[in-house]
C-alpha cells in the first residue's frame, strides 16, 4: 500500500501532482492562411449598388491635375519649361486647389507641385508625355 501514496506530499498518487505523469503536449493548431486577393470585411460591409462615402482630401490628387497639365502644354505648342508650366498650371487651377496644397512637403516643396510632378510621371508612363530634356515638359 505504500506504493499508492506519494512520499513527498502523503497524498494518494492518483490525486498527487508528483505521482501523475506529465500531460501529453497538445498539438498547436494554426489558423488557416487567408487567401490572397480577397476583400476584407470592411469593404464587404457595404451593400452592392450603394455609393461609397466620399473621401474628404486635404490635397489635390495627381490624377486631377493630368488633364490640366495636358491643356497647358497643348496651349503652349506641346513643350514648356517646368517652372513656366507650373506657373501656367497654377493660373488654370489655382482657385480649385485645396487648403493643404499650399503647404510644403517635408522636403520643402509645395504639395501641389509634388502632385503635378507625380501626374507628369503618370502621363509619361501612359505615353501622353515624354521625358525630354531636363526641366522641360513635353507632350508625346
Amino acid at each position: 500500500m505504500s506504493d499508492d501514496y506519494c512520499e513527498l506530499c502523503d497524498l494518494p498518487k492518483s490525486t498527487c501532482i508528483h505521482g501523475r505523469p506529465p500531460p501529453a503536449p497538445q498539438p498547436v493548431v494554426k489558423a488557416p492562411p487567408k487567401p490572397r486577393g480577397t476583400t476584407t470585411s470592411r469593404s464587404t460591409s457595404r451593400t452592392p449598388g450603394t455609393p461609397r462615402k466620399p473621401v474628404n482630401r486635404r490635397w489635390t490628387p495627381p490624377d486631377e491635375l493630368k488633364v490640366h497639365i495636358v491643356t497647358v502644354l497643348r496651349t503652349a505648342g506641346g513643350e514648356m519649361e517646368r517652372d513656366r508650366a507650373l506657373a501656367e498650371l497654377e493660373q488654370l487651377v489655382g482657385d480649385r486647389l485645396r487648403e493643404g496644397d499650399r503647404e510644403t512637403t517635408p522636403e520643402g516643396e509645395l504639395r501641389w507641385h509634388y502632385a503635378a510632378r507625380r501626374a507628369r510621371q503618370a502621363l509619361i508612363t501612359e505615353g501622353v508625355m515624354t521625358k525630354g530634356s531636363p526641366g522641360m515638359w513635353t507632350l508625346a
